[in-house]
This record gives C-alpha cells, sequence and structure tokens, in this order.
C-alpha cells in the first residue's frame, strides 16, 4: 500500500501538533493569586480558563496571562 506525500505530511503534522502544547501561568492583580492553565479564552478584556490545579472555572476582569515553559507548569500545579 503506497501512501501518498500528502498524507504522510498530514500524519507527521498531526504528531508534531500533538507534542505542542501551551501552557500558561495567569495572575489575578487584585489578589496576587497565580493560576496555571492549558487554554485561555478572552472576551472584551475578561479572561475565562480553567484552572489545572483545582479543576475550577474562572473568570477574572483582569489578569496578567504569561506563557510559561512545561516544567514551570508542572511546578505550579504540583499538590
Amino acid at each position: 500500500m503506497k501512501i501518498s506525500a500528502t498524507k504522510r505530511l498530514a500524519v507527521l503534522a498531526a504528531v508534531l501538533m500533538a507534542g505542542c502544547a501551551s501552557y500558561y501561568s495567569v495572575t489575578d492583580p487584585a489578589s496576587g493569586r497565580v493560576f496555571y492553565t492549558e487554554k485561555v479564552q478572552r472576551t472584551n478584556g475578561t479572561v475565562m480558563f480553567k484552572d489545572a490545579k483545582t479543576g475550577a472555572e474562572v473568570t477574572l476582569p483582569s489578569s496578567m496571562v504569561l506563557e510559561v515553559s512545561s516544567e514551570e507548569f508542572r511546578k505550579g500545579t504540583a499538590k
């Protein structure tokens, strides 16, 4: 069975994308509390995300969002 070059590229892209996760720290400036998450949704200045440590859905009217390394994410979510 011969696989086309297009299919090979699609499979390779899927494999590479699976290994590329993004991690974020989200700081609430009002409390100074830092959250960690893998996905941030921004709507009209509000930030919504799922806290990786507690599983809680969080909505903040203002925040500071930074992309962090997987190592920093693991440290921040350790229990």
